[in-house]
């Protein structure tokens, strides 16, 4: 839990604000993905656990659950890079989250804007009217 603020106890003492519906896998974590709220950019993929969820839902924050780790992490308390939460919704199925944000600097570990940048795949591109 290194480098991560402690919520609120007027927030801790509430109920439970991760919503029922979301579906953790068999290890306790679901996909989180991080769009700009500004450009609708995809910003980055990450994994939270329930307690992740519930510290992004009520710091404003985004706490993500870090697998190689195994700790916490709010982004931005090392690299200075920040997410300030602007929304979430969760999808259909209720096993991944889309969290959307003010991103501050950099979104990958890597330094660029999203992890995204730079790493493109070949692949055909389809074409809608083919199949009319």
């Amino acid at each position: 839990m290194s480098g991560v603020d402690p919520v609120p106890s007027e927030l801790a003492s509430g109920p439970d604000p991760v919503p029922s519906e979301l579906v953790f896998a068999s290890d306790g974590l679901l996909p989180a993905i991080i769009q700009d709220d500004d450009s609708g950019d995809v910003l980055m993929l990450a994994w939270m656990d329930r307690e992740a969820v519930r510290r992004t839902l009520t710091t404003g924050r985004v706490t993500f659950w870090s697998r190689s780790r195994q700790e916490y992490w709010r982004k931005g308390d090392t690299s200075g890079h920040r997410q300030y939460v602007r929304g979430v919704r969760m999808d259909c199925d209720g096993d991944t989250l889309l969290v959307r944000v003010v991103q501050i600097g950099a979104a990958c570990h890597t330094g660029t804007r999203t992890c995204f940048t730079g790493r493109e795949v070949a692949a055909l591109v389809g074409d809608p009217d083919a199949d009319a």
